[in-house]
């Protein structure tokens, strides 16, 4: 999904990947205690769309939820479906996977990709085509960056200047506002909720890092005060008489 990316950036040089590790799982832990208690189901389908080489099995276990993994290539989706971790994969783009039938899945996951998309061009068909491949009640989970946290604002001042790649390797990681995503859910005819997964940075100190946890577990779920946080969940769920 992603623009080519160059290792040798300004904070990548700069970055202990130990240190960026410490939030990649703590993020793991909080998208699994945000969402698993907001899904409505224990089971069933999801289709995780930009699944890449960590598809999403934190939030959705294997023997409850059978997964479908899409990438740009069948490289990846057929080595998930080989070792285990994907029950069937295949290569496709966002926005156009016509050959999946409608209200085919129970949740439709874009985790970190909708931020790649946008830099190429608008999200309406992404979103309208996860309520279609979504059964009555189902739900569109998205995580993605924020562009109203200081890092997010600082990412997009940065793109802006044509300076993406020099800080931080690409030009497509384009942090998105809370607004934008509601908007974007409800056009489609899904209802949004909106919840902060952390309001920490990758390349925090650890022991900042830990010193702020237990804010995103006062305030993530806090609508107003989710709307700050480094990295937002997106939970929108088609309701029972959708209609397009």
């Amino acid at each position: 999904m992603s623009a080519q990316f160059d290792p040798d950036n300004l904070l990548d040089r700069h970055s202990d990947r130990d240190v960026m590790r410490v939030q990649y799982l703590h993020m793991w832990d909080r998208e699994t205690e945000l969402l698993r208690p907001r899904l409505g189901r224990s089971g069933g389908e999801v289709l995780s769309i930009g699944c890449g080489w960590h598809p999403g099995r934190h939030l959705f276990p294997a023997g409850a939820w059978r997964m479908t993994g899409v990438e740009t290539s069948e490289e990846i989706p057929l080595a998930l479906v080989a070792d285990g971790t994907l029950d069937a994969g295949l290569a496709g783009r966002a926005g156009e996977l016509d050959e999946l039938p409608d209200g085919s899945f129970d949740a439709v996951l874009y985790r970190l990709v909708l931020h790649h998309i946008a830099y190429r061009g608008p999200l309406a068909a992404v979103f309208e085509e996860a309520a279609r491949l979504l059964a009555p009640g189902g739900v569109l989970v998205a995580v993605e960056p924020n562009m109203l946290h200081p890092v997010g604002l600082g990412l997009t001042a940065a793109n802006a200047a044509g300076l993406g790649t020099a800080l931080h390797g690409t030009p497509d990681d384009i942090p998105l506002a809370p607004g934008r995503l509601e908007r974007e859910a409800r056009a489609a005819g899904l209802e949004p909720r909106l919840y902060g997964v952390t309001y920490t940075w990758r390349r925090m100190a650890p022991r900042l890092q830990r010193a702020l946890w237990p804010l995103d577990r006062a305030l993530g779920a806090r609508p107003r005060a989710a709307r700050w946080a480094h990295t937002l969940l997106l939970i929108a769920r088609r309701g029972p008489d959708h209609r397009r």
